[in-house]
Order: C-alpha cells, then sequence, then structure tokens
C-alpha cells in the first residue's frame, strides 16, 4: 500500500516538475486570489449597474434593470469565485485565460 502511495506522489511531482509553468494558463495563487476576491465583492455589481441604469436615457427604468441585472451578475460573479477559488490546484485549459472571458463580466467586479 505505501508502494503505491510513494509511486503516486512520485508521478504526480514528476509531471510538475517536468510541465513547464508556460502550460498553464495562470499559475494557480492568482487564479485562487481572483477567486476569493470575487467571492467577496460580488455584491459591487448591483450598486455598479444602479449607477450604469441612472445614466441610460430613462433613468427610472434603467434604475430599475440595474437592480436586476446587478442581483443576476453578483450570484454569477460569486458563483465562479467559488468555483475558482475551489480548483485553483487544477489547471485550466492551453489558451483559456479566464472563466469571466466569455461571459458579461470583466476579471474583477470594479473593472
Amino acid at each position: 500500500m505505501s508502494r503505491r502511495i510513494a509511486l503516486a506522489m512520485a508521478v504526480v511531482i514528476g509531471t510538475g516538475l517536468w510541465s513547464s509553468p508556460a502550460v498553464w494558463a495562470q499559475d494557480p495563487i492568482h487564479k485562487m486570489g481572483r477567486g476569493v476576491v470575487n467571492l467577496l465583492t460580488s455584491w459591487i455589481e448591483i450598486p455598479k449597474n444602479m449607477h450604469l441604469g441612472l445614466l441610460e436615457e430613462q433613468p427610472l427604468f434603467g434604475l430599475g434593470r440595474g437592480v436586476i441585472k446587478g442581483l443576476g451578475l453578483t450570484a454569477l460573479r460569486a458563483g465562479v469565485g467559488v468555483y475558482e477559488a475551489i480548483t485553483f490546484p487544477i489547471p485550466a485549459p492551453r489558451g483559456y485565460a479566464s472563466p469571466y472571458e466569455h461571459m458579461e463580466l470583466a476579471d474583477y467586479a470594479w473593472e
């Protein structure tokens, strides 16, 4: 049993040393940090979208739309933040910089 564990550890460590950091789309620390920050600051989407709604041609309609959009984006950003914080040791596929790039979200709420 201990031989199998030692062999598995050697394979994992050897694979980690053999693969270059360029294989990872980003380092795990950046992925975890972005996930935790987005989880903690996801609420910023609500006032941000309310403000953007007030700048529209019809401010009252824009305000209501901003609240609804902000709530949806808050849930989305928090969900992706949890996903990134949990899966930070798993490398993203090559050429895949961020799970946010195909959504309506920037990497961080204040961007």
